[in-house]
């Protein structure tokens, strides 16, 4: 009960940094709770159910002795301890397990949760290789689409390529007017870059541009014998037919 002397060596080799009476408060807690949950689960008490399981798997573990009647009328007709059963010996060794059942489900529960499950599986599946179907019936059809952009941007420049020689040949031949209004290009439009307006200058009337192409391409074999896939201008219709091979880019090929 002596007052403390704070000058002693005692007092003064405690250690006093900030924080540290708190962290050990926290630690005696801890550790506090820690023996308290041990002395409560050592103190409560089993349920009938753990009891139950406990006693029927020491029963269970251990092997059947002579009091049982079973195992008594096995002996007498000459079986032994560990012996298989069957006359040859070709049974079991050990009883078939005992499979208790704790839950509440009816009978066939898990059969119905096991055929659930594989449902569950089974569609998960079929999904995925519809999404799978649906993803290459996409990139097919987007193959088609790239394809078929390509070959109508090849066919319009076949086609202006086709209009720039026909205003050339006709103005050879004196002719101020085209035969028809797009068998020439316009020099406004010639100088055209925007891919938007290429598609508007070959889709100015009702036809298609591989019907423009291929009346473009009729008109200037029989009124200048030329040929726009040769690219070269024949004497007459009969030197055309003998030499020429085609009257399309197919048939050059």
């Amino acid at each position: 009960d002596e007052e403390e002397d704070y000058m002693s060596d005692l007092f003064l080799k405690q250690d006093v940094r900030p924080g540290l009476p708190m962290v050990r408060r926290v630690k005696e807690a801890i550790q506090k709770e820690e023996k308290q949950k041990e002395a409560n689960e050592k103190n409560r008490q089993k349920s009938i159910k753990e009891e139950e399981k406990e006693r029927r798997d020491l029963v269970l573990k251990s092997a059947l002795g002579n009091e049982n009647k079973g195992f008594a009328l096995l002996q007498k007709m000459g079986y032994k301890s560990g012996q298989a059963l069957g006359k040859s010996g070709e049974g079991i060794v050990e009883p078939i397990p005992l499979n208790i059942k704790t839950g509440r489900s009816g009978l066939g529960h898990e059969e119905l949760k096991k055929r659930k499950a594989e449902e569950k599986l089974e569609n998960y599946r079929q999904k995925l290789h519809m999404k799978k179907q649906a993803n290459e019936q996409a990139a097919d059809q987007f193959r088609i689409r790239f394809k078929t952009k390509q070959e109508e941007r090849k066919m319009e420049g076949d086609l202006r390529k086709s209009q720039r020689a026909c205003q050339q040949l006709d103005m050879q031949k004196d002719i101020d007017v085209p035969k028809e209004t797009w068998f020439w290009i316009e020099p406004e439009e010639e100088d055209r870059k925007d891919e938007e307006d290429k598609e508007d200058e070959c889709t100015s009337s009702d036809l298609s541009v591989s019907e423009k192409l291929h009346i473009l391409t009729a008109y200037l074999r029989e009124e200048h014998f030329y040929c726009i896939w040769c690219g070269t201008t024949y004497e007459d219709s009969e030197d055309l037919s003998s030499n020429c091979p085609g009257d399309s880019a197919a048939d050059h090929d």
